[in-house]
């Protein structure tokens, strides 16, 4: 038994490090060779870009002999010295291509040595013979040909799948000679859940309820409870503020203080109401251009109105201008489309089918914008610039009642509205703002879909008439893709903002496009997509991940175990408000300032302007979740920043995941952590002095579930020494005890407190309890 055993772990050893070996660049397996059609997308192109385009791709300074193998005209076509053809379809033995990549001789074979790009791999080759076999045929990018409803897969395992989504994603692990992992515990399922649809850790009430519930829809209905409730749009939110850089101040060296938060209280709402994605965008792009426009669409368009602004005196208005409307192509671009069509800023894009003539055809359509590019010194400054929306008391009240309005002054926030007249976009060369070309009209990116300008008028509702077309390649597949990347950490395309020809491959094709077209055909609904991946089986299943999961898969590109990864900042906060019973829960309103190390604005201000000083705020308004934490564009709160929050000074879609003893100092010395930890214990012991009892639940309300008796003699035995040293010195109680602004518990034992909020602190910095698993 013991030598087949070895047999086994060998075996499995030997095949985890062939599947490894199989990886690409960009995380996806390479066909083996001699297996059926080869696809010039998933196959063949992602060998070329990387072995060949270097010399034989798009950027004409680099390119050797004339020749481009990216686009089959010139791959068909003669080569230059007359000499036979880089590709015959149908025939590798007489393309130069493949007699090139299999010769051993240094001066004819290809990669050249001096090049450093290394020899092609023998499957490598085999994959471009048979594509040449079966006739090299060219494929349009695949990102820019408009999703088909695949069929759903049939697997062996039947019994697993719970939808649509497991179908699509245990054929590619099967295929892989992986299999699922066994479903998560109630406890991990229900905190998982939890954080990923509210942001919040279940309370012990939720977590007591879910336990006790042994029916088969139990993790439906609870699924369904957190869906319905209104920290569900505070959650979703979150991610948008990135897409649309949302801050609180103008950037720049003054930085001062604007009013765009109604605009956030609009977005939370949206997705609470449930607002189909397709009318979500077209009132954030062209609200204010729809018929009869009311205030709440023109206040949606404040999307694109959160670019930084600057207050200088001395700039060029008109450079500011531009840079403004370069600013709202970019966000429209990358966080609606999933492109990199800066690039085309200056030059012809060198990957993607974009043309500079396209990008500023693009840059048209805010162009005519009324916005201007400087509205006179700090001291003429107001919270919002032209154009401008105003809220009075009476519609904060009625059509725009889910603002929430602290005072009954009038609100004002920047939005987006155009010039009578049309105002000329010219090429500028070099993309320099003072040295215009020709004029273009304004029309949407042709590489992506048609622009039928007899259909659509060419303006913003043309362009959101565009976006949201059902035949628009890449709106569905791009959200699809942000939302799979909320709940898995990673995107199926893992280059969120870039689905161009430099972006990564999705890892799962089919599933990308059954989910962008099944959620276009389901009326762009977005908590029934969201439903639809956390009641999968593969959102339901155990982070747990065997070694030879983890040699075969490491990034679980083929999702064989649950999403295990740190909270994003702002829900580390909230898991520390949360728990502690320290949370406001007040939806919406007016960023505010909590705790700060003392200095930092000071330091990298003008001295001029509202925003010179930190004015740390009081009360309730310290206790607000993270997502309403002021944003100061050239000073971002540090203890988010610490935790990879976006700083919000341009459109983020993939936030970075770093791990450094910064974030261990910020939970051990933290004053809201502290803080938080003071007034949990200050309760738990004027309640009950039952130590074990006080551990037990305490470990289940911060950490989610129950302890081991490990877990719980540890614990006791570290509270134990505390209560020990603070008795001998009270007075180091009281200072321990001595931090933040809530008010104490008069009848709290300091010595059982002090101990206890150790306890609570060491809870907190556990690495499990600030981790969805």
């Amino acid at each position: 038994m013991k030598k087949q055993s070895l047999f086994l772990v060998l075996a499995i050893g030997a095949f985890a490090l062939l599947v490894v070996s199989c990886f690409q660049k960009n995380g996806t397996l390479q066909k083996k060779s001699g297996t059926g059609p080869v696809s010039y997308n998933f196959d063949i192109r992602p060998i070329l870009s990387d072995k060949c385009f270097a010399c034989h791709g798009p950027d004409a300074k680099k390119r050797e002999a004339g020749l481009r193998l990216d686009v089959a005209e010139s791959a068909y076509a003669k080569l230059k010295d007359g000499k036979g053809f880089a590709i015959f379809p149908g025939k590798p033995e007489q393309s130069e291509v493949y007699k090139r990549i299999t010769s051993v001789d240094p001066s004819y074979q290809m990669p050249t040595p001096e090049s450093h790009l290394g020899l092609l791999s023998e499957s490598e080759i085999g994959l471009v013979r048979d594509w040449i076999k079966q006739g090299a045929k060219y494929e349009k990018h695949w990102a820019f040909a408009a999703p088909v409803l695949p069929a759903v897969p049939e697997v062996s395992d039947e019994a697993w799948p719970k939808n649509e989504i497991d179908h699509f994603v245990l054929q590619k692990m099967e295929g892989a000679g992986l299999a699922p992992n066994e479903e998560a515990g109630k406890s991990h399922l229900l905190k998982r859940a939890a954080l990923d649809l509210t942001g919040l850790p279940p309370t012990l009430e939720m977590q007591q309820k879910f336990a006790a519930d042994k029916s088969d829809k139990a993790y439906e209905k609870i699924v369904d409870e957190l869906l319905a409730q209104k920290t569900f749009g505070e959650k979703m939110a979150v991610y948008w503020l990135d897409v649309a850089r949302y801050a609180d101040s103008y950037g720049y060296q003054d930085d001062e203080y604007r009013t765009q938060w109604p605009w956030r209280d609009w977005v939370i709402n949206a997705f609470n109401k449930n607002m189909p994605y397709d009318r979500f965008l077209s009132w954030q792009i062209a609200g204010d251009m729809l018929p009869n426009a009311n205030k709440e669409q023109i206040l949606a368009t404040a999307f694109f109105r959160n670019h930084k602004y600057t207050e200088e005196g001395g700039v060029i208005p008109e450079e500011y201008r531009i840079e403004y409307n370069i600013d709202k192509t970019k966000t429209f671009s990358t966080g609606i489309l999933g492109l990199t069509v800066e690039c085309a800023q200056c030059h012809d894009h060198k990957y993607d089918p974009i043309s500079q003539e396209d990008y500023y055809r693009l840059f048209a359509f805010f162009n005519n914008s009324k916005e201007l590019g400087f509205e006179g010194a700090i001291d003429n400054t107001r919270p919002a610039k032209i154009p401008v929306m105003t809220i009075s008391d009476a519609e904060a009240k009625t059509l725009l009642s889910f603002i929430n309005r602290p005072d009954t002054s009038r609100l004002m926030v920047s939005v987006l509205g155009d010039l009578d007249t049309l105002r000329p976009t010219h090429i500028l060369n070099r993309g320099v703002y003072d040295a215009p070309g020709r004029v273009v009209t304004a029309v949407a990116l042709p590489a992506v879909m048609k622009f039928d300008t007899t259909k659509m008028p060419q303006n913003r509702l043309g362009l959101a008439k565009w976006t949201t077309s059902k035949s628009n390649p890449l709106t569905a597949r791009v959200f699809v893709n942000q939302i799979w990347q909320e709940f898995f950490g990673r995107g199926i395309v893992k280059s969120t903002g870039d689905f161009g020809m430099q972006g990564d491959l999705p890892t799962n094709p089919a599933l990308l496009d059954w989910l962008a077209v099944d959620f276009m055909n389901h009326g762009w609904d977005i908590k029934r997509l969201v439903k639809q991946i956390v009641t999968s089986a593969t959102y339901r299943q155990s982070a747990k991940i065997s070694e030879e999961k983890l040699k075969a898969d490491p990034d679980n590109i083929y999702l064989s175990h649950g999403p295990r990864y740190r909270l994003p900042a702002e829900l580390v906060r909230d898991m520390v408000l949360s728990t502690s019973g320290l949370l406001n829960p007040k939806i919406g309103g007016p960023s505010v300032k909590p705790y700060q190390p003392k200095g930092l604005w000071e330091a990298a201000t003008s001295g001029r302007g509202t925003l010179r000083t930190y004015q740390q705020d009081k009360g309730d308004a310290l206790y607000r979740r993270g997502m309403y934490t002021f944003i100061k564009l050239t000073v971002p709160p540090p203890s988010m920043i610490i935790f990879d929050a976006s700083n919000r000074d341009h459109c983020e879609v993939k936030r970075s995941k770093t791990n450094t003893p910064l974030q261990a100092l910020v939970m051990l010395n933290d004053p809201t952590v502290l803080e938080a930890s003071r007034v949990l214990a200050e309760r738990t012991v004027v309640k009950s002095t039952d130590v074990d009892h006080n551990i037990r639940t305490l470990f289940q309300r911060i950490v989610c579930r129950q302890p081991t008796d490990k877990e719980v003699k540890l614990l006791t035995d570290y509270y134990n020494g505390e209560a020990s040293m603070f008795s001998k010195d009270k007075k180091h109680a009281f200072k321990v005890l001595n931090v933040g602004e809530y008010p104490h518990e008069a009848k709290a034992d300091e010595v059982r407190a002090a101990a206890l909020m150790r306890v609570i602190n060491a809870l907190y910095n556990m690495e499990e309890t600030i981790t969805k698993s």
